[in-house]
């Protein structure tokens, strides 16, 4: 009789540990709360909200500091809008590629020049869509001075980005490019037949109920709930206007650049990305080889530097990964001082997003991305 209640008492111990998973560890976290208030405390950024989550074992969420500093102070909260730099590129861009793909609209392996003909010539007839996504392609890094010039629209941009004479021969080096999604921007936009802030609306942000992302913010909130970034030198402070200049030019509305958005949402996305495309809600979003393509190597082989199609794997930029998380897991990070990694093993992530360069650029949370990253697999149990 006692060793069948023996039995019975660890079979239903068992059983509560499965309905009940371990959850995070909390050190980590409270190290991860510690860690962001000391980088505000030391002038480098003047808040920041922060999503820590192993899927299935809980999420710590917070924010902290203030949203504006510039012309007033402002508590930050949860519901604050940030402008995600570029995380544009692979949140949106690099997803709506795949969408495109899986459609049979798009072939990644076919030259740019199939989809903007003429554009650079036989200089850049070698250029693939797939070399575009890896930063392979050869292109510099940016419009010259970053944007600057007496020039105005997508038009324009397209003009620019074609004429630029190749750092590298297509297929050859790693080069981080924003060249590189402006033109794949353009070239979603022309193969989907919408505005690329349409486009992303339709087929991402409403099946993930992502409400609060998108382009161009201030047609759908209030300025009061955005970030603020940059004080210009007219002393306007940007405010629900995209802060890379290059973007800002182009109406807002780019392929590297111009997503705004919050914790909550990119946790969503988050999620989609580590269930195997497969949105909360059973629906799925991207196909098992699309997951794959966006989350394992597809350079080069002869490139040291590997990048999905869209996301980094292992690059000089790859420093949110931290020193535990694997080399399998992957990310990105954003100029205005966002960070965002994924390991597909734990099923975890975190999601930084502040406002660095507000009131002015200059500050440095660099460590900050490598500290939480650590601190984030801890929490999950790596």
């Amino acid at each position: 009789m006692r060793s069948t209640l023996a039995a019975g008492a660890l079979l239903a111990g068992l059983l509560s540990g499965c309905a009940h998973p371990p959850g995070l560890a909390p050190q980590p976290l409270a190290e991860a709360d510690a860690a962001v208030e000391r980088f505000i405390a030391q002038g480098q950024l003047p808040g920041a909200a922060v999503w820590i989550e192993r899927v299935g074992h809980g999420s710590h969420h917070r924010a902290y500091g203030q949203r504006a500093v510039d012309p007033q102070p402002e508590p930050l909260d949860e519901t604050t809008v940030f402008d995600a730099a570029s995380l544009t590129k692979p949140v949106v861009t690099a997803t709506l590629v795949q969408l495109l793909r899986e459609r049979g609209q798009l072939d990644v392996e076919a030259p740019l020049q199939r989809y903007l003909p003429g554009c650079g010539g036989e200089a850049k007839a070698a250029i693939t869509l797939r070399q575009l996504l890896t930063h392979s392609s050869g292109l510099p890094s940016g419009l010259p001075r970053n944007g600057a010039g007496d020039w105005a629209g997508k038009d324009d941009a397209l003009r620019i980005a074609c004429e630029l004479t190749l750092a590298a021969l297509p297929g050859t080096q790693f080069r981080y490019s924003d060249v590189n999604f402006i033109l794949l921007g353009l070239i979603v936009e022309r193969v989907a037949g919408l505005p690329l802030e349409q486009f992303a609306d339709q087929s991402l942000f409403q099946p993930l109920s992502m409400k609060d992302s998108g382009y161009l913010p201030l047609r759908r909130m209030s300025a009061a709930r955005i970030a603020p970034t940059e004080r210009m030198a007219d002393g306007q402070v940007l405010r629900g206007e995209v802060h890379d200049p290059t973007a800002r030019k182009m109406g807002g509305v780019a392929g590297h650049a111009g997503l705004f958005t919050t914790t909550a949402d990119l946790a969503r996305f988050a999620r989609m990305l580590l269930a195997g495309g497969v949105a909360a809600d059973g629906r799925r979003l991207l196909s098992a080889e699309s997951v794959a393509l966006l989350t394992t190597p597809q350079s080069p082989p002869d490139i040291a530097e590997k990048r999905s199609l869209g996301w980094d794997i292992a690059s000089p930029y790859a420093r949110p990964r931290g020193s535990l998380y694997p080399p399998t897991s992957f990310g990105h990070t954003g100029f205005t001082g966002c960070a965002f990694w994924l390991d597909p093993g734990s099923h975890s992530f975190f999601v930084l997003l502040s406002n660095r360069v507000h009131p002015t650029a200059g500050t440095n949370v660099l460590p900050m991305y490598g500290e939480l990253g650590t601190l984030a697999a801890r929490a999950a149990g790596l």
